[in-house]
């Protein structure tokens, strides 16, 4: 199927994209499940709420709502549970169809929820392996929402795409087409030698297609790290426990990283172990947790050459013994601190029914994230939970609102949906091998333009032709080119014609 938009029509479809995502940022990531049945519901970004939730768990979490803000199903990994610790409930907080067993082993960042673009109901849930307590490597489910009456049900369970063990951290992105989505991991070999690869895979409509890593920035020699977007998605932190960090580029349409800035470098001896980060909405600060000593909340400018000379202490935890936990911005603009407490005797997960205190059923919040210094107005404890309790973690969801990214190559081959008004524009063979030939009918005296793009959103081939007759027919080889699905898009200087070719 080939859908046209002109300019003009293309200019309002963005415009609006861009105006929903602001009026509307809350959508499908309403809702965070977390901690110990704790749930916070941001449908109304002036006044959140608190709620319920069956989790019960210290770190990995993640959740995800539909389109009008209501949950849809969740996730969480269970420390102390030997082998795929992983559970899935949907939105009555009953544990889903063949929802249980899911891969993860109790970290923190073991889990990323992608919504499938091959439908509006079915759903990937990434999960990853970080220690040799079950099989290491990255897994995913798959989740149809059409099953057992709306509730969904796991139809794939842990299919296993590498074998290695991962930094505990793992990280999703919308492609730059609005469409597709771009996911990050970091292998982690079991001896600790350490690399610097990232590993990335792009999910579209027709799979989970593996890319050639990429080895970039600081040496990390530890499978404790956390792996942030900014909310534009064009920036990359990596963070770990012995001091590393780095900020990257990100190429939203080719998944290229570039461009890095390292803050930090690993250290030896005392470790400052930092814990968690985020950018604030502007991408001009990062917000650092760290568990050195007192847990204690940083801030760098990134604006500056040297973030690490002018860093801000927000904040040191002094008053209870507690470890600091995720940070995370929400739908609201505000960035939201978890801290997991420990009373002198029982370690701090399970809680005994007893342990309840001002740390664990709060969440502290940075209510101005944008503004300079102390200015950010962070305030401890400032969130109540309804009674629930926080451990650690915080929901591992990507923003599934970002939109396209508006006059990049790869913004007009994908991420629209398709229309069958021009089904007269012929493309064969397709599938081909060599070569194929593009036949337009009915068509004006204009000149077209003939653009190829790869997978990456990256233009391979452009070609021009004339129209005669009111026909326009041209042959173009690929056979230089691997298999492999292929991007056209036809401008005849009013009309754009886009679609899917695949050489084989």
């Amino acid at each position: 199927m080939i859908r046209t938009f002109n300019k003009k029509q293309l200019l309002v479809v963005l415009l609006l994209i861009a105006s929903t995502n602001i009026l509307h940022a809350q959508n499908r990531n309403s809702i965070w499940v977390f901690g110990d049945s704790a749930l916070v519901d941001f449908s109304n970004i002036n006044n959140p709420v608190s709620g319920v939730s069956s989790m019960d768990g210290r770190g990995s979490c993640v959740s995800i709502a539909d389109s009008s803000g209501s949950l849809l199903f969740y996730a969480f990994t269970r420390a102390t549970v030997a082998g795929f610790s992983g559970n899935i409930y949907d939105n009555t907080h009953q544990l889903m169809q063949n929802g249980n067993l899911i891969a993860g082993q109790g970290w923190y960042k073991e889990m990323v929820i992608i919504p499938n673009p091959a439908g509006s109901k079915l759903f990937y849930l990434f999960c990853i392996g970080v220690t040799n307590s079950h099989p290491p490597g990255l897994y995913y489910s798959t989740i149809d929402m059409n099953l057992n009456g709306g509730l969904g049900a796991v139809v794939q369970k842990n299919v296993q795409l590498f074998s290695s063990n991962t930094v505990d951290g793992i990280a999703a992105v919308k492609h730059g087409n609005g469409r597709d989505w771009w996911l990050i991991c970091r292998k982690m070999d079991s001896n600790f030698n350490g690399n610097k690869r990232y590993f990335k895979f792009l999910i579209d409509p027709w799979g989970i297609a593996p890319l050639d890593s990429q080895a970039i920035g600081q040496l990390n020699t530890t499978n404790s790290g956390s792996l942030i977007f900014n909310s534009l998605g064009n920036q990359l932190a990596f963070i770990n426990a012995r001091g590393l960090i780095d900020v990257m580029n990100f190429n939203r349409c080719t998944g290229h990283l570039s461009q890095v800035k390292s803050i930090e470098p690993e250290t030896t001896g005392n470790f400052p172990l930092y814990v968690s980060a985020a950018f604030s909405p502007n991408s001009n600060y990062l917000y650092v947790s760290s568990n050195e000593n007192n847990s204690i909340l940083f801030k760098y400018d990134l604006s500056l050459s040297n973030p690490s000379i002018a860093r801000d202490t927000i904040w040191e935890f002094t008053d209870s013994p507690q470890s600091g936990g995720n940070l995370k911005l929400a739908p609201d603009g505000k960035i939201y601190l978890s801290n997991a407490w420990f009373n002198g005797v029982q370690y701090n997960y399970p809680y005994q029914d007893t342990m309840y205190n001002f740390v664990n059923m709060n969440l502290s919040v940075i209510n101005d994230p944008d503004q300079p210094g102390l200015g950010c107005n962070f305030q401890p404890y400032s969130f109540y939970l309804g009674g629930k309790r926080t451990y650690y973690g915080l929901p591992n969801n990507p923003d599934y609102e970002l939109g396209p990214l508006a006059g990049s190559p790869c913004d007009t081959i994908t991420g629209v949906d398709e229309s069958t008004e021009f089904e007269n524009l012929a493309i064969a063979p397709n599938p081909f091998s060599d070569y194929f030939i593009i036949n337009i009918p009915y068509v004006s005296d204009r000149s077209i333009i003939i653009s190829i793009y790869d997978m990456h959103g990256r233009e391979i081939i452009r070609e021009t032709g004339e129209v005669h007759a009111n026909v326009f027919q041209k042959r173009i080889s690929l056979k230089e080119f691997s298999n492999g699905i292929y991007a056209i898009r036809i401008f005849d200087g009013k009309k754009l014609f886009t679609g899917k070719i695949l050489k084989q």
